[in-house]
């Protein structure tokens, strides 16, 4: 201990920081497709030890002690991008790595202010290492990592708790979400950071003892059951085109994808039919003029349930990344819009045309609904649809569900997402997005269906398991069998407030912590006096 200590307390600034970069770095290992879970808590707790052992650094030191660590694993894990941005949005490598770089930096600044504002409140408030470990700094990651997913439309991408799909602690997640895990595991950091730093073996015992509690604790929820099954179960086919990015929309290759995805579609009746984001790659009003009608005279025919993803033109120029629902005996047609647009790919930020018309990326703006949407109904269960990275938004889904719980129809029992990403090629992005949707899984209690285009085409089941999964960059159909679920988990219920009341009496604790230890001091002060 005496050696690890002295190691940090004589660490430089650049060398911290070098190391906190490889630290961050390391982390993506963490996350799908390489599932080195525990490597996390190790990765955080290393840099809460750098962070502790130097209490003289100024507010920049911090600032880029925790820069550091967020740019390593950001610029890593997100670095798919750039296959977007070279290969189909036609952006000159150096430039493709210069935006990765923008942001990551960006990202970057979330953790950074998290062990800035840590400084602050250790001095302001003259706190002990192990409520800064404990209590101050896995309340802020928390905290800051829901920012990072809210402002300026959001970015959760590599959010801690993601990692955990698998882990003890995921009987966690339908409790606290995957922010709520993000602070658990910043929790576990801070306590092998304390053992590690102790000179005092009680307090290392201690810090031993309560990583062993919040693992059983995960582990006994795990056993939990929150939602029970709704109905009969029905047959899902799920379509994978596997249409190359370049091609999509490429003029000569559109009337082989629209006859490919009918023929994917007609080939064999099922419950639930679904197709990928934009499969059709034109506006809904510039297909062919039976198309739609034929899909739809199909699912009355068949008794099939169709969910059909096209861009939807409106007229007056009004467009939106929709799901158009057909099913066996409704005769109005379900529709459902993307309500989260992506930055760049869906909608232009303000000040940010420059940036858009560097790119080639087509249809850039789309419009948003609102939150709020109906399910659909699929014999015996409900559906909700939710199109691409829109699963990456937890609450959303809840508040969803919560508000669909309180109509006579009554709360959705599967979801259902459709996405198309392969702007990514063959990249992490795709296994990453699988797990992102098995945390939904696990957050709601209910199975997920994905249909997307190269992948990661799949059936989770309501524990986040996945059941099974195409491979990726294949053209085929997935079909299987899926149990709806009702009721609602806690965090349905209650969103990410749990973790935000969980994290205010942390932060509430440390202080009456640290007035309990400066009233002290002032009172043996006086006594010495």
């Amino acid at each position: 201990m005496l050696v690890l200590n002295s190691w940090l307390q004589n660490s430089s600034l650049p060398r911290a920081s070098l190391v906190a970069v490889l630290l961050g770095a390391s982390n993506v290992f963490s996350f799908a497709p390489f599932f080195v879970w525990p490597l996390q808590f190790f990765s955080l707790a290393a840099l809460f030890l750098i962070f502790v052992a130097h209490s003289e650094w100024n507010k920049k030191q911090v600032f880029l002690l925790g820069f550091s660590y967020a740019f390593g694993m950001m610029f890593g894990g997100v670095s798919w991008l750039v296959i977007a941005m070279t290969r189909y949005g036609g952006m000159a490598w150096p430039l493709a790595l210069i935006a990765l770089g923008l942001l990551a930096s960006y990202m970057s600044l979330f953790s950074a202010f998290t062990l800035l504002l840590a400084r602050s409140l250790r001095q302001r408030w003259r706190l002990s290492n192990a409520v800064l470990l404990l209590a101050v700094l896995p309340a802020l990651w928390a905290l800051f990592e829901y920012l990072r997913g809210y402002l300026m439309t959001g970015f959760p991408w590599l959010t801690l708790g993601y990692a955990h799909v698998a882990s003890p602690l995921a009987g966690l997640a339908p409790v606290l979400g995957v922010y709520g895990l993000s602070g658990v595991v910043a929790f576990i950091a801070g306590a092998i950071a304390l053992s590690l730093s102790s000179e005092q073996r009680q307090q290392q015992v201690f810090g031993i003892g309560l990583i062993a509690a919040v693992l059983v604790a995960g582990f006994g929820l795990r056993q939990l059951t929150w939602t029970e099954a709704q109905g009969q179960p029905i047959s899902v086919r799920l379509a994978q085109g596997n249409i190359d990015q370049g091609n999509k929309f490429n003029s000569e290759f559109i009337d082989s994808t629209l006859s490919l995805y009918h023929g994917m579609v007609t080939q064999q009746a099922a419950d639930l039919i679904a197709v990928p984001e934009t499969a059709l790659p034109i506006l809904s009003s510039q297909l062919p003029q039976d198309y739609l009608s034929d899909l739809r005279r199909y699912a009355q025919s068949s008794g099939s349930n169709l969910f059909i993803g096209v861009a939807v033109d409106d007229g007056d120029n009004r467009y939106s990344n929709s799901v158009l629902g057909y099913s066996a005996k409704a005769a109005n047609v379900y529709r459902y819009d993307k309500h989260h647009l992506v930055p760049f790919g869906e909608f232009v930020p303000y000040g940010f045309r420059w940036f858009v018309n560097m790119m080639k990326i087509p249809l850039g703006e789309f419009a948003s609904p609102g939150v709020l949407q109906p399910n659909m109904q699929v014999k015996d269960q409900r559906v909700m649809p939710n199109i691409c990275y829109e699963d990456l938004f937890g609450d959303e889904i809840a508040q969803q569900l919560r508000a669909q719980a309180r109509t006579p129809q009554g709360a959705a029992s599967i979801l259902l997402n459709v996405s198309n990403l392969a702007w990514y090629g063959d990249s992490i992005a795709i296994p990453q997005h699988l797990q992102i949707s098995q945390m939904r899984s696990l957050e709601t209690g209910r199975p997920m269906l994905r249909s997307t285009n190269t992948g990661a085409t799949a059936i989770i089941n309501s524990r986040g398991e996945v059941v099974s999964q195409l491979p990726t960059l294949t053209l085929g159909t997935l079909a299987g069998q899926v149990q709806g679920m009702q009721g609602l988990t806690p965090y349905i219920r209650f969103g990410d407030s749990t973790m935000a009341g969980v994290s205010g009496l942390a932060l509430l604790g440390a202080y009456l912590s640290g007035r309990r230890r400066r009233n002290l001091k002032n009172k043996n002060s006086k006594i010495n006096s």
